[in-house]
């Protein structure tokens, strides 16, 4: 059979007759260490550990009340229930214990019914304490792995998405890429300006960057001869190729509801989707939004696509060179781009090449 540990309690009182008397009262019920001053009882405390501290007021060198702050300030400790045993019974005593972290008061002479009550109480209610809060971390924890599938989940959904976009047009691999590392380069340029900080958190930011390879997934529901045309399109095939814009939207908006509670991440990429395309001076499409009514996200977006489609060579066009793209993009400043994130970009010259030259897109044979 297993006996019941005993609870621990450290009682502390400078007077050896009134120790004794703990002792005698509590020893059958209870683990007793004794402490004959505040110093003492903070040493004790630090490798023991006490269910409950038995503390009188009115001693030497460090008093009571001192010895419970000590006690309260000291992230090993706080929590321990402390009961004063004391001879100062106004209740301004009583007052200034209590809200100085005591648990409660016993007063002199001890009755030793008063003293048993009060001391089962208190270990009742830390016993209690202790099996909530190892219940909420529990809990928590559980919510932790929760978040963790879910995101998971999300972050698979989103490779499985990106992946279709690759499979339908095999030059938009790398581009997918490069986009989305120039995006991150981008929005981090812009986090450190005070125009755009307050939108572009580190959270943000990682949002944003993930979301980005999603920028063309309404390609997918483009027809072949239109997506995978060798030549330059037709007005009309124009017309049909930019409805990707909107179709993206409404694949990514029906994948969000699939979900359920989908988080940030679809929510910025139905964003990069729909309006990245938009000009600043509003001859963008599909809506014509003007300036900062086109989220920032997509505002992003779209120097990044820009910059990666001049500089990538197509069966109807050349390839660009970086400078050459630089000067288009600049030109753009105030009628496709907000001036500002031009600026940047601008900035970043050495940063995005560098991007380009480790993602190159694979040479056709």
């Amino acid at each position: 059979m297993v006996m019941a540990t005993k609870s621990k309690i450290l009682c502390v009182d400078d007077t050896p007759t009134n120790l004794k008397l703990l002792i005698d009262l509590l020893s059958d019920l209870y683990e007793v260490k004794i402490a004959t001053n505040g110093v003492q009882a903070l040493e004790i405390l630090e490798s023991y550990q006490a269910d409950l501290v038995l503390l009188d007021i009115m001693m030497p060198e460090m008093d009571g009340y001192e010895t419970c702050q000590h006690i309260r300030n000291n992230l090993k400790t706080k929590d321990i229930p402390i009961l004063f045993i004391t001879a100062k019974n106004q209740p301004e005593d009583e007052e200034k214990g209590l809200r100085i972290g005591g648990n409660d008061f016993i007063s002199k002479p001890i009755n030793p019914g008063v003293l048993y009550a009060r001391i089962e109480t208190q270990i009742k209610l830390h016993e209690a304490q202790k099996s909530l809060q190892a219940h909420n971390e529990d809990l928590e924890e559980q919510v932790k792995q929760r978040i963790g599938e879910v995101l998971r989940l999300q972050d698979s959904s989103i490779y499985v998405m990106v992946s279709l976009a690759e499979f339908r047009d095999e030059n938009t691999g790398n581009h997918i890429r490069r986009t989305q590392y120039y995006v991150e380069t981008l929005a981090k340029a812009a986090a450190n300006t005070a125009l755009f900080r307050p939108y572009l958190s580190d959270k943000n930011i990682e949002v944003i960057t993930k979301s980005a390879p999603l920028h063309d997934i309404g390609k997918i529901a483009i027809p072949d001869p239109i997506l995978l045309k060798p030549g330059k399109l037709t007005d009309e095939e124009f017309t049909v190729m930019k409805t990707h814009a909107e179709k993206g939207y409404q694949i990514l908006k029906q994948a969000s509801r699939s979900m359920g509670e989908s988080g940030q991440v679809l929510e910025v990429a139905q964003q990069i989707a729909l309006s990245h395309h938009e000009k600043w001076d509003g001859s963008g499409y599909p809506n014509g939004l003007v300036g900062e009514a086109i989220p920032l996200a997509a505002r992003l977006m779209a120097l990044a696509d820009v910059y990666d489609a001049l500089t990538s060579a197509r069966p109807y066009k050349r390839a660009f060179s970086a400078e050459e793209a630089f000067e288009i993009i600049e030109q753009g400043r105030d009628s496709h781009f907000q001036p500002e994130l031009v600026d940047l970009f601008l900035q970043l010259k050495s940063q995005l090449q560098q991007i380009a030259l480790e993602h190159p897109d694979p040479q056709v044979e």
